[in-house]
């Protein structure tokens, strides 16, 4: 299987940074995985939101292949337990899904009819995670999910 982290914007700490390269190197040992942002746009008073969401939905759909499982994440999506997570992407392997890609939005979110056009919409949870460090913890989790497939002792 292949995953691509495709995120709106850079992270802009040195720190969330070195986590995220952290968990992409373990995960390598488990799926060949990459991490890409588009770039974000700048939020002024003379855009609205919904202009900013339509911007960036159009720079992530350009990075999306079109056979790709699209998993959007979002706080209105479907609330999954780890173990729980580990079995979906199980599911989505059995399936010979081998194209997964996961979105994460930038500082507004994601533009509505791009999640209408996910595959699968996840939420990490009913908590706001500034998107920066969403990024971190959502590789976490996938490190998570592979570790409780491999029957590994990391999930406790």
């Amino acid at each position: 299987m292949h995953i691509k982290i495709l995120t709106v914007g850079d992270n802009k700490f040195d720190y969330l940074k070195a986590g995220e390269n952290i968990y992409l190197s373990r995960l390598s040992r488990y799926v060949t995985i990459q991490m890409e942002s588009v770039i974000s746009e700048k939020i002024t008073k003379s855009k609205s939101d919904s202009i900013i969401l339509k911007i960036e939905a159009d720079r992530l759909r350009r990075k999306i292949t079109d056979h790709a499982f699209l998993c959007i994440l979002d706080s209105r999506g479907k609330k999954l337990s780890s173990e729980e997570f580990a079995r979906t992407i199980q599911s989505w392997q059995n399936r010979s899904i081998s194209n997964l890609v996961f979105c994460i939005g930038g500082a507004v979110g994601l533009h509505d009819d791009f999640i209408n056009q996910a595959d699968f919409v996840l939420s990490m949870s009913a908590m706001t995670f500034p998107h920066d460090m969403a990024r971190l913890i959502f590789l976490e989790q996938l490190y998570r999910a592979y570790t409780i497939l491999k029957g590994e002792k990391y999930h406790k």
